[in-house]
């Protein structure tokens, strides 16, 4: 990928990437050998940001992009939770995909139809987007852990043609029956004109059908993702086909070093977007892992067992996951073989230079630590990782080729090196959602990303440079800190907060106090220790000494579960919505709602 100066060569190809971006993807089309018609017209600008569309006259089927040649080559290796596993060649997939489109033409899905998914992470699940994909239906998932409430309040926005489902699954082991759920969403869902349940022998009785690729523009919906925020009914992001396909090729490919051969793995469910972003692997000749239960699950070194056993190169996951690891202090390092692992990569939440250590020490040290942002706004990264280049501890390695990401203050003027501000992005890129479902002038889409800056994409993190050229993600900034006017990152309170030996975790918050904020910082304990004032006090100077006197926090309280979407973000917007009385009206959007419970009416923040 580069030659020379590996630092300079990036930036100067990433400069080049957001000054002429029509040339950049027309290139990325090209060199990563995209199927399709890509026209001569590379990018059509428009009044607005999100009018600005890429390869306006191109046609493709992302389909016949990421199943590629039916060969004997994996597709998928699949392991269960409960010891299941099952291999599938490129040549079964596509078996698999040419029945699956028999279901869908007979149930009446046409182009633009929506088909959902209630399913694991399974091979089945990428056999099912495949087929909508091949014929043009929009497709959208989400994990069989959710409840009632949640599927509907997702699928039920759009409309679903199909849907497809499990009986059960499994999970931290036991077996979760799905039926009864079932009942409820199909009465729930009038639109659906097939529910197919996903079981042993379920293709058995139809014929082995050729693949339908159907060519569909650029822009041609592939995905509607849901967004996991807490204070409202989800948004329906519709993302389109070829730039959705065009990001993640870049992040695979130039981001990963990811090609024929490679075994990737990510940790998730068909309820987050790395799913979408695993699922994209198919198209580099990758073959893709696939685990579905609990990861710690008999213990923490349920993952790197998989790692091991079917020869991973590309090992992702989120910080949560690392941060658990090192509060139980396993040290694969010294267990495991690990030798194919090349790339750890993690998300879902900022990982601390405490967790990069972590990873060097305890899990392999000559490997590429890859933290990476994005989400699924954009359904990929912001800021990514870089092979070539050196990786800094706590911090995120460089901006994500095509994005012209810069740091600004409240007034969009970029901020000097080392100062937090907003995370925006100067340029289009073509995976910029295509729009949301039923909003038809745009309100809801301006008002995510382009009402507060005029002309820049706002993400709505809190983040700062280095001297180094790297990224350093501070939180969320409509969660963050504002005492005495001042605002404070709560990942600066994270990092001294959740290393200590008696804490678990945490989550920090502010509550509005005698025309002010005061910090509340709730903690929950680890096994064996209790919070006493000897231990808020070693906590407030920590943090003191540390870090500033304005990040001490006001209150130190206990609870016993902290809240988190099911992507392993920590809700502190919940939280503070809770103690200062506003209800939360997706409660669905988190995977253990009942943590909520202990925030209600709490005397002691009185």
């Amino acid at each position: 990928m580069f030659g020379g100066d590996p630092v300079k060569d990036y930036s100067t190809l990433h400069a080049w990437s957001t000054e002429h971006p029509g040339e950049f993807w027309a290139m990325v089309w090209d060199e990563l050998g995209v199927i399709g018609e890509r026209g001569e017209r590379l990018h059509e600008p428009g009044p607005r940001l999100r009018d600005h569309r890429f390869l306006p006259d191109a046609t493709l089927n992302v389909a016949e992009n990421l199943l590629r040649d039916p060969s004997d080559e994996h597709a998928i290796v699949f392991r269960g939770e409960d010891g299941e596993a099952v291999d599938v060649t490129r040549a079964e997939l596509h078996d698999m995909v040419g029945r699956i489109q028999v279901l869908l033409r007979d149930a009446g899905v046409e182009v633009g139809d929506r088909v959902v998914a209630w399913l694991p992470n399974r091979p089945e699940t990428y056999a099912v987007m495949l087929a909508c994909a091949g014929l043009g239906a929009v497709f959208a998932s989400t994990s069989p852990d959710f409840g009632t409430d949640g599927v509907i309040d997702r699928f039920g926005q759009v409309e679903p043609t199909v849907l497809f489902s499990v009986p059960d699954y499994a999970y931290n082991g036991k077996h979760h029956d799905c039926s009864g759920r079932l009942d409820e969403i199909v009465a729930a869902l009038p639109s659906l004109q097939a529910s197919i349940v996903v079981e042993p022998g379920w293709l058995d009785a139809i014929e082995p059908t050729p693949i339908t690729f159907v060519p569909l523009p650029f822009d041609h919906p592939w995905y509607v993702l849901f967004s996991s925020g807490t204070t409202g009914a989800p948004k329906c992001i519709v993302h389109r086909t070829g730039g959705v396909l065009l990001k993640h090729l870049t992040e695979h490919v130039f981001h990963s070093d990811l090609g024929p051969g490679d075994r990737v793995f990510y940790f998730t469910t068909a309820g987050w977007m790395m799913w979408n972003w695993l699922a994209s692997g198919l198209a580099t000749g990758a073959t893709l892992v696939l685990f579905d239960g609990s990861p710690t699950y008999p213990d923490a070194n349920r993952l790197f067992d998989l790692a091991d056993e079917v020869g991973v190169t590309f090992f992702g996951t989120s910080a949560k996951f690392l941060d658990a690891c090192a509060n139980t202090g396993i040290r694969p390092a010294d267990t495991h073989d690990l030798g194919t692992v090349r790339t750890l990569a993690s998300t879902g939440s900022t990982l601390s230079p405490e967790g990069f250590r972590f990873v060097y020490d305890a899990i392999k040290s000559d490997l590429h630590l890859a933290s990476i942002s994005g989400g699924t706004d954009l359904c990929g990264c912001l800021v990514i990782g870089n092979p070539m280049l050196p990786v800094h501890a706590g911090e995120i390695q460089v901006p994500a080729l095509g994005l012209a990401v810069d740091v600004v203050g409240n007034d969009g003027a970029s901020v000097p090196v080392g100062v937090e501000g907003e995370l925006v992005c100067r340029t289009p890129f073509p995976s910029m959602p295509l729009r949301f479902w039923n909003d038809p002038d745009h309100a809801r889409y301006d008002g995510a990303y382009f009402d507060r800056f005029e002309g820049l994409w706002h993400h709505g993190d809190f983040i700062s440079t280095s001297e180094a050229g790297g990224y350093v993600i501070s939180g969320r900034s409509d969660a963050t800190l504002n005492p005495g006017g001042v605002r404070i990152g709560t990942a600066e309170i994270y990092r001294r907060v959740d290393t200590m030996a008696e804490i678990e975790e945490s989550v920090v918050v502010g509550q509005p106090w005698e025309n002010d904020t005061r910090i509340v910082l709730f903690v929950k304990m680890a096994a064996g220790h209790e919070l006493d004032d000897e231990l808020r006090g070693r906590i407030r100077s920590k943090i003191r000494s540390e870090v500033t006197p304005r990040h001490v926090p006001a209150v130190i309280a206990t609870v016993t579960d902290i809240p988190r979407t099911r992507s392993g973000k920590i809700t502190e917007l919940a939280v503070r919505d809770l103690i200062v009385g506003r209800p939360i009206a997706n409660v669905e959007a988190l995977a253990n709602p009942e943590a909520l419970e202990q925030f209600r009416e709490r005397p002691d923040l009185a």
